[in-house]
């Protein structure tokens, strides 16, 4: 009964069949073999573009070597201040560009705001020898809070990037379920709003380990292969990676997975926010959200056999639903946290997000 994230599962059925599937004969390597050419093709269809793609294995190598070819080493990057590139990716960014700055902003529930970005560019630094240039924004989608950039909210930041000359990267580690919560086309929320690359991640949404880099504005993807191949992630026997992603586009199971993702927990959010002094502290729009709990029911809870992080203040928890999220478990949890809120006497309290 583990809501800690979606990293704790195994790897989906098909996915895993897939695996097998390529476990047949001989291939050549490096990335020369016939899935993943088909791979590519897959992407192109899927994303309506003339774009290039390499496949990783993980999500810090998807998204700081896809920043590497879009940085200078003096550049900077402009991101979240909850953002994965600057909280938990070890250096990885900094390590691959060669010493590019990243500069974190707020932003209510995970999202950058234009304006603030803005505000940041007005500073003088484009030109100033003392400065860290301005090279990329990176937005996070879905966002570490679990929302969500509509087209337009991205679109609006890569019009503002591009005008000063910015490129404009998204972590995509879940952007499947970005994709399955609006119901657009994943055009739509990629190279159509203005983005140039997309770390487009499959690790949390089924695979064993996949992602794919994912380069719409092709230019960038020229020293992309020595930048992977330097970074450890040419793998010998790629059609095992690739496998991964074939079958996770097939028959749209990437969005199958992250559909049933985002309803366990908007299952869940309903479930428990309304038990006294609870409070959702987001908008449950993908797979994840944050809420407060009384310590009496998060210990009970844990001591129920649940894990899950305490992470973003006081007596505060992450809760995150996967692709094979059992609705008894979660339905689980919400009986446990009603058993032990019992206690608690009600008032008034949020349950939302403004």
């Amino acid at each position: 009964m583990n809501f800690c994230s979606d990293n704790v599962t195994g790897v989906a059925p098909e996915i895993m069949a897939a695996i097998a599937d390529a476990n047949h004969g001989a291939a050549m390597g490096y990335g020369n073999d016939d899935i993943t050419r088909r791979l590519e093709k897959r992407a192109a269809e899927l994303f309506e573009a003339d774009l290039v793609a390499f496949p990783v294995a993980t999500g810090t190598a998807s998204n700081s070597l896809a920043l590497s070819v879009m940085t200078p080493s003096y550049g900077a990057i402009y991101c979240h201040e909850l953002a994965h590139i600057n909280v938990d990716e070890c250096g990885g960014p900094e390590l691959f560009s060669g010493g590019a700055k990243l500069i974190d902003l707020p932003g209510a529930n995970g999202k950058l705001d234009a304006a603030l970005i803005l505000d940041e560019l007005s500073k003088g630094a484009l030109g100033n020898v003392h400065n860290a240039q301005p090279s990329v924004v990176s937005i996070t989608q879905a966002t570490e809070c679990g929302t969500i950039y509509k087209p337009d909210e991205v679109r609006e930041i890569a019009d503002l990037a591009h005008r000063h000359g910015l490129k404009v990267h998204m972590d995509g580690t879940r952007f499947a379920n970005a994709v399955a919560s609006i119901g657009c086309k994943p055009a739509e929320l990629s190279w159509r709003a203005g983005v140039d690359a997309l770390s487009l991640g499959a690790t949390k949404n089924g695979a064993m380990a996949a992602e794919l880099v994912i380069f719409f504005d092709r230019a960038l993807a020229d020293r992309f292969g020595y930048m992977r191949k330097r970074g450890g992630h040419l793998f010998s026997k790629m059609r095992f990676v690739s496998a991964q992603l074939e079958a996770y586009f097939n028959n749209g199971l990437w969005l199958k997975h992250a559909g049933h993702a985002n309803k366990m927990a908007r299952r869940l959010a309903d479930g428990i926010g309304n038990l006294p002094e609870t409070q959702i502290l987001n908008p449950v729009e993908a797979n994840l959200f944050f809420v407060k709990m009384p310590e009496s029911v998060l210990t009970g809870l844990e001591s129920d056999g649940f894990r899950f992080y305490r992470e973003g203040g006081p007596e505060t928890i992450r809760l995150v639903t996967a692709f094979n999220t059992d609705p008894a478990q979660v339905d689980a949890f919400i009986a446990s946290a009603a058993r032990h809120a019992t206690s608690i006497p009600r008032r008034a309290v949020r349950t939302s997000a403004a």
